[in-house]
């Protein structure tokens, strides 16, 4: 059922004239409109505005989640939020990579190091009380569930039981593995995610139309993909939905990684990236058979996560994929086909539905196809898609209440689509279209990792870099990278005196290192830093 929640409405929205109607409710507050009826966000009519409090009130109510009677934060141990008692399942399949995934790009817009420390938290406790056994067939990957929800570990799989796991999320695991290391420069992160790439690359087969080159289900133990109730009928083929799933786009990217860092067996790294890539542009980009991806779910179910999360891949790497843009608009409209929800269309919107077994709006799909077809306009010069994509982003916010919980529509809060597989896509659509990130200072995208970002409240507390006859009162801001060799975009308020990087001063140019600016017409700009040869930035008052 829809939850509805009594709420006092801010005065100063009875004073904003773009507020044309107050309409139904929406989850946690009623719809409001522009003067033409399309919706608006639910805090303010400005988008930036809206999005960022969302991140911020969602972060808060994440970091301040209670404690179970085990001593792990609630969301350690649970997949769905209830505050009058616990929930009796356990965590989602994908729950903490999603979860590093979002806070490793927060961080960098905040840079609030309560993230940076949850980051280190969620990779830390995962490692040593997730991960399978290094003497049994599939080693050292992480299980997706925890079976006794309070033990604190986690050893197997929701619908399949004890010793089962997902080699799709563990590749997702492996990646946010890296990006953990590079962030903080600790061996443990990387050596666990080449064991993980190793058990993975080893298991890696070609693939065909009904097995995906690593299947979606198996017992560590036996190697075997379970068969309990998962027998279904597709397109009048018997299909043992074990043995097949399309998310893999972060266990290619793993292995890449791994390839451009030269560590572990980078050879047979080269072989199954070869594989997965093969097979991606062989079968799904031309069949659409997307199949499975979530833990409570033990029927074939065609779902838009793999489909959206693989035509982003395609845009952020074309190299791979020469026909990006023609086989990204068939992924997109195949979505529009088989997920479009017209409920709210009077509003002018039409939202995303999460799967074919489960066709409901869904906050964190919605928020997804929004940014992912920002970037498809973006990138492609089509903007059919724009205005549907921000009113899909602002139909999202209503799912967020004041205290920062964040509610599937029309079922619960989940901890994996209300947060880490929510805050990603509105840092991606403001990466996309700054305008839509506010008026304030904010590392808003980056070619490599953030190691550090010190805005200026930040500076008497962590700002450790030393630049020769360097006033620190006059900096703005203070960024680190993992990559000597990278681009920035940055938010901010006005236009900088100067950026320093390792101490040199970088010139106003659009042709190798260097920065351009550009003011936008709602205020502030954007600034874009490319370095060739350092990896310490002060932007300067």
């Amino acid at each position: 059922m829809m939850k509805k929640a009594i709420i006092i409405l801010f005065i100063a929205f009875a004073k904003l004239s773009v507020f044309a109607q107050q309409g139904e409710m929406l989850v946690y507050h009623p719809i409001q409109t522009d003067k033409s009826g399309n919706i608006v966000p639910w805090f303010n009519p400005d988008p930036a505005i809206a999005y960022d409090h969302n991140l911020h009130t969602i972060w808060s109510f994440w970091f301040n989640m209670r404690r179970d009677l085990n001593g792990l934060p609630y969301y350690m141990n649970h997949q769905v939020w209830n505050k009058n008692m616990d929930d009796p399942r356990g965590i989602g399949g994908d729950q903490f990579m999603m979860a590093i995934s979002s806070w490793r790009l927060l961080y960098a817009y905040t840079g609030d190091e309560n993230i940076k420390s949850n980051i280190y938290f969620l990779a830390g406790y995962y490692l040593t009380h997730g991960l399978s056994p290094s003497n049994c067939k599939w080693p050292d990957i992480p299980f997706p569930y925890n079976t006794l929800i309070y033990s604190g570990i986690y050893d197997g799989d929701m619908r399949n039981g004890k010793d089962i796991a997902q080699p799709d999320k563990a590749g997702s695991f492996g990646l946010e593995l890296i990006h953990v290391y590079k962030i903080k420069n600790d061996p443990v992160f990387l050596d666990a995610a080449i064991k993980i790439a190793n058990t993975l690359a080893a298991n890696v087969k070609t693939g065909n139309n009904e097995h995906s080159p690593l299947p979606f289900k198996i017992n560590v133990f036996t190697g075997e993909t379970p068969l309990l109730n998962l027998q279904t009928k597709s397109e009048g083929r018997s299909i043992d939905t074990a043995c097949y799933t399309s998310n893999l786009t972060g266990t290619l990217q793993m292995f890449l990684d791994l390839i451009q860092l030269n560590k572990g067996n980078v050879t047979a790294y080269k072989i199954a990236a070869g594989k997965i890539l093969v097979w991606l542009k062989k079968y799904p980009v031309q069949t659409n058979k997307w199949g499975p991806f979530f833990e409570d779910v033990a029927e074939w179910s065609q779902t838009q996560i793999n489909a959206m999360t693989c035509a982003r891949y395609m845009m952020e790497h074309p190299q791979y994929f020469p026909d990006w843009k023609l086989q990204v608009k068939n992924i997109i409209n195949w979505v529009h086909t088989n997920f479009a929800n017209t409920q709210w269309k009077k509003y002018g919107v039409v939202v995303t539905n999460e799967q074919t077994i489960y066709p409901v709006p869904a906050n964190s799909h919605s928020s997804r196809q929004a940014a992912d077809e920002l970037l498809y306009g973006s990138l492609s010069g089509d903007t059919s898609l724009y205005k549907n994509a921000i009113r899909e982003l602002n139909w999202a916010t209503y799912m967020v209440d004041f205290d920062g919980k964040n509610c599937f529509p029309t079922d619960e809060p989940w901890l994996t689509d209300g947060y880490g597989d929510y805050v990603r896509h509105y840092l991606r659509a403001m990466a996309t279209y700054p305008v839509l990130a506010p008026v304030e200072n904010h590392i808003i995208a980056s070619t490599s990792v953030i190691q550090q970002a010190d805005y200026k409240d930040h500076f008497k507390k962590f700002l450790s870099v030393d630049f020769n006859k360097t006033d620190t009162n006059k900096v703005r801001l203070y960024y680190r990278t993992y990559d000597n060799d990278g681009t920035e975009e940055i938010k901010l308020k006005t236009r900088p005196s100067a950026i320093l990087l390792n101490d040199s001063a970088l010139k106003d140019t659009a042709d190798g290192e260097g920065y351009t600016w550009t003011t936008l017409e709602k205020g502030g700009g954007i600034l874009w830093v490319r370095r060739k040869n350092g990896n310490k930035v002060l932007i300067m008052e």
